[in-house]
């Protein structure tokens, strides 16, 4: 739940995908017409010489009217880098610490 200009937001439903020093969010809220939307949110870890950790975010919404539209642009992309690159991944620096070991948290015990 969050706390938006004032107003409550509360998440209908809710996974996690945590993929190394990445999380990804996928929540659903509800406008103030009473529709759904869903809110997608990566948070990615980082950590300074000095040890000190913070986080980065950034956020899309995704609204109904563009489902069908962002599915196929999504999976056209997507289709097009496994394509051209495989599934390998290439940057080691990017999994560091973390390879194979992707997950979704199923349930809110598991946070």
């Amino acid at each position: 739940m969050s706390d938006y200009n004032g107003q409550r937001e509360e998440e209908i439903f809710t996974k996690v995908l945590k993929a190394g020093r990445r999380s990804y969010f996928f929540d659903v809220r509800e406008t103030k017409a009473g529709d759904y939307f869903l809110t997608i949110t990566e948070s990615k870890k980082n950590y300074s010489d000095d040890g000190s950790r913070s986080s980065e975010k950034h956020k899309i919404y995704l609204y109904k009217e563009d489902f069908k539209n962002f599915s196929e642009l999504f999976k056209e992309a997507t289709d097009f880098i496994i394509d051209e690159k495989g599934e390998e991944v290439i940057s080691e620096r990017h999994d560091r610490g973390f390879k194979n070991n992707p997950f979704t948290i199923k349930t809110e015990d598991e946070i």
